[in-house]
């Protein structure tokens, strides 16, 4: 596959998602979109009250039409590639890219909904969450009725492991949990445009090994979508990207691991994802249990921050922890 493409999309996305910011920014300050501080998070946190947020929309929109303009682009110089690359995998990155536009709007109401509304936390749980189910199983059935039925799951080290009907609830917890996951990490500037943009480039680098040229595409689109996002939003930061931004990233992860056949890839890929998460487990449940605290505060990077650790040097050490994570999924998949 021609290198042209992945580097339209990469290029495309951090252009388009940098110039909508660039009017994106004080049309939400017009409208007076700017983020509520909630309860959690460390007192400081509230100077940042009334930056705009909703600004996952000017990713959204780079990512989308970045990977567009590459499909165009690959079919153009090579008139085959549907047939080369498979019906099938395009299928497949087109119902990814729906599901995270899914996601996208479940957090666009929620943002909506606590700026808009005034109602500080936005949707209340029990509806995000059944959207996101809703949307998931979707997602599911769509994978299977495109063709895409193995119920086998790979696992590091064991090969694959038929799981049969488990498969399909597994699946939805991954994608449910991936998406809450990326979105607990949207809690300081630049972690989660950071983060996932090396995440990206662990897929990239994924999908070119495995030769899933549609989603190397996508994943050079969102690596250069998250630097055009990060222009604004590292520290200090001018717009958040609100859960509009963090539940379509989510969705675009779980895309990108579907997509390549390897949601397991995530345990790796998605390491910092996973760390954010199990610290808020970690720290309710044992506060429950016992009133005590493990950590300072959760999620996990609060508790940095909270040891004296500047916003950017957390922001430095997670996207190098994530680095480490796709270097071994790198490692995993070259050893299959």
């Amino acid at each position: 596959m021609s290198q042209l493409p992945v580097v339209l999309a990469a290029v495309s996305a951090f252009v388009i998602t940098a110039v909508t910011g660039y009017f994106l920014i004080p049309f939400l300050k017009r409208l007076h979109y700017g983020q509520t501080i909630k309860e959690i998070g460390p007192t400081w946190h509230k100077d940042k009250g009334g930056t705009p947020t909703m600004g996952g929309i000017m990713f959204i929109i780079g990512i989308v039409v970045a990977t567009a303009l590459g499909a165009c682009t690959l079919f153009w110089g090579d008139k085959t590639a549907l047939q080369t690359v498979g019906a099938q995998q395009w299928s497949r990155l087109i119902y990814g890219i729906l599901m995270a536009l899914g996601f996208g709007f479940v957090g666009f109401l929620d943002d909506y909904i606590s700026v808009v509304k005034k109602r500080n936390m936005g949707l209340r749980a029990r509806e995000k969450f059944l959207l996101q189910l809703l949307i998931g199983a979707v997602y599911l059935m769509a994978l299977y009725f495109s063709g895409s039925r193995s119920t086998a799951l790979r696992l590091p080290f064991f090969g694959a492991v038929e799981l049969g009907w488990l498969y399909w609830p597994v699946a939805l917890f991954i994608i449910v949990g991936t998406v809450n996951a990326v979105n607990l990490t949207d809690g300081i500037d630049g972690l989660s445009g950071s983060v996932t943009f090396v995440v990206a480039l662990g897929f990239l680098v994924l999908s070119g090994i495995l030769g899933y040229a549609g989603f190397t595409l996508l994943a050079a689109a969102v690596a250069g979508g998250c630097i055009g996002y990060l222009l604004y939003n590292f520290h200090p930061a001018k717009v958040f990207m609100g859960d509009t931004g963090s539940l379509f990233l989510g969705g675009i992860v779980v895309a990108m691991a579907f997509g390549i056949g390897l949601p397991v890839v995530l345990v790796f890929t998605g390491i910092v994802y996973i760390c954010e998460t199990l610290s808020d487990i970690i720290q309710i449940g044992c506060y429950k249990l016992t009133h005590k605290r493990v950590f300072k505060m959760a999620p996990i990077h609060h508790h940095f921050e909270m040891s004296g650790w500047s916003e950017v040097k957390i922001v430095t050490v997670f996207s190098l922890v994530a680095l480490a994570g796709c270097v071994l999924a790198v490692f995993w998949v070259l050893g299959m």
